[in-house]
């Protein structure tokens, strides 16, 4: 049993803002502090970022106005704690305390992920999807819910399509916040710690991905645990984990695209 919603999810428009904060940070400085919340909905989207970079303000709506729409923006940019900072001065070193776990997907997992970017593809609107055996549910806005429905049935699904019946969706509907998909972000690799918003000395961000990328690796589970201010991190320095999640971010194509779907 999963559940997956795509990019347009109000949850994951803000995880996607977030994203791209990330992204203009990395633009400015080679390693950015930032963590970044964002909540967006019914016409305002209020930002709050921890960063030691400098935004503009018409930069940030830039970014808003491209994944959101046209929302109004209460933007509050602090620098990070004098403390946390200090963390980070000799090197990078875990910048929070956290247990860790990366689980290989399962078919389950892969399936759906493949019908919600099928169903994206057609239909880039907000939308949520379920697997649980051969039930299928799809709650799809602006969407031909017959189509959808006689599409999933010929692939030998139980399907229920928009149970409420059809829906606009978008955060006009529901208000969207930062890490609240941790569950279609991360599968059953999910833990306390979101992916969302931060850079890449978060433990949240590096350790998840890594173990995440150990679990598919291995064919095993992988569980770690770290203190903020740790060097090493299962038997490696921490400065190598952060590059394996920063090869990954990378290869996807960013913070923001990372936003986009989660881990799979």
């Amino acid at each position: 049993m999963i559940e997956k919603v795509n990019p347009a999810h109000p949850d994951k428009v803000a995880d996607c803002i977030a994203g791209a904060l990330v992204d203009l940070a990395y633009q400015q400085q080679a390693d950015p502090r930032i963590a970044v919340e964002v909540l967006a909905g019914h016409g305002l989207c209020t930002i709050i970022a921890e960063t030691s970079v400098k935004f503009r303000r018409k930069d940030v709506v830039k970014i808003v106005r491209r994944i959101a729409g046209d929302l109004k923006v209460k933007l509050n940019v602090v620098p990070q704690d004098t403390y946390l900072a200090q963390n980070q001065s000799e090197g990078l070193r875990c910048g929070d305390n956290g247990i860790f776990k990366g689980v290989p997907l399962t078919k389950e997992e892969k399936t759906l992920s493949k019908i919600a970017r099928e169903i994206y593809a057609e239909y880039p609107y907000d939308g949520k999807y379920v697997l649980d055996g051969k039930k299928l549910v799809i709650c799809q806005s602006n969407a031909d819910s017959a189509k959808l429905r006689a599409t999933y049935e010929k692939a030998g699904y139980q399907v229920v399509v928009n149970p409420l019946g059809d829906w606009t969706g978008g955060t006009d509907v529901d208000t969207g916040a930062t890490n609240r998909k941790l569950g279609s972000d991360m599968g059953h690799s999910v833990t306390g710690g979101g992916l969302q918003g931060k850079d890449l000395s978060k433990a949240d961000v590096s350790i998840n991905i890594y173990a995440f990328l150990q679990a598919q690796k291995t064919g095993k589970p992988v569980e770690l645990s770290c203190a903020i201010g740790d060097a090493t991190v299962d038997g490696k320095p921490y400065a190598e984990i952060v590059e394996v999640a920063r090869a990954y971010i990378q290869k996807i194509g960013g913070f923001e695209k990372l936003a986009e779907w989660g881990l799979y």
